[in-house]
Order: structure tokens, then C-alpha cells, then sequence
């Protein structure tokens, strides 16, 4: 498959960001202040906290880190969301992108009623750019 074909089928297969990353030391707080934009609970982990949070189509994942760095710009990583995640890394994986985990597949989380799969690579300024599919 040449370049120019992975490109297309990335672009296929991938609908929009689905979420924005927001590590947290203050979970609570973060969560009562953008419940108070009117953003509403769309998902929330039982075993750990992480949220879900919606607002129209803005989508922010918020979770609790021991270590944040609160300045400008602390957004931890952005999610695009994809019909095929399976396919997706395949092609960015024959691509040579750098992955942040080094994992040999996507990784499956029990979020949502049937769970996601995701993997996360680094850009070439340390961005990390995560694929994700709601399944």
C-alpha cells in the first residue's frame, strides 16, 4: 500500500476528534466546574475516576493524575475518533509512526456499555494523538 493510499484510508475511516484528554489533581472541582458550563455526565468509570463529560459535540475526558502540570495549554492528549480501529493501526503502525505505549494492538478499556479501543501515538513535538473507537 502505497503513502498516499494509508492516508486515504485513515481519513475514511476517522470522523472527528471524539475527545479532548484533561488530567486533574482537583477531580471534583473539575468536575463541578464544567457541570456548571452545563456540560452533562455521558460516561463515568465506577472503578476509577475518570468522567465523561458532553456539551453539545464537545467531548472532555477528565481523570485523576498525581501529577499535572497547570499552565496554558495542559491538555494531556486529543482523541480522534475512527470506525475501524484495528485497521487504523495497522496502517500507522506499517507507517512507522512512534506509539506512546509501545503496545502490539489497541488497547481495550471497559468504558461505555461495550467498552473502547485505543491506541495513542507522539508527534513530533511530544503530542500525543490518540485513535479511538467506542465499540
Amino acid at each position: 500500500m502505497t503513502e498516499a493510499d494509508m492516508k486515504q484510508t485513515i481519513k475514511e475511516l476517522t470522523t472527528g476528534i471524539q475527545h479532548l484528554g484533561l488530567p486533574t489533581a482537583c477531580y471534583e472541582e473539575t468536575l463541578a466546574f464544567y457541570q456548571g458550563l452545563g456540560f452533562e455526565i455521558l460516561w463515568q468509570a465506577t472503578d476509577r475516576k475518570c468522567t465523561f463529560l458532553r456539551l453539545g459535540e464537545a467531548v472532555i475526558e477528565t481523570y485523576s493524575a498525581e501529577e499535572v502540570h497547570p499552565v496554558w495549554g495542559a491538555w494531556d492528549h486529543v482523541a480522534l475518533n475512527v470506525t475501524d480501529i484495528d485497521h487504523v493501526y495497522t496502517e500507522i503502525k506499517a507507517a512507522g509512526y512512534r506509539f506512546a505505549q509501545g503496545e502490539d494492538g489497541p488497547i481495550f478499556l471497559p468504558f461505555f456499555e461495550n467498552g473502547v479501543k485505543f491506541f495513542t501515538i507522539i508527534g513530533p513535538n511530544n503530542e500525543k494523538l490518540e485513535f479511538n473507537q467506542i465499540l
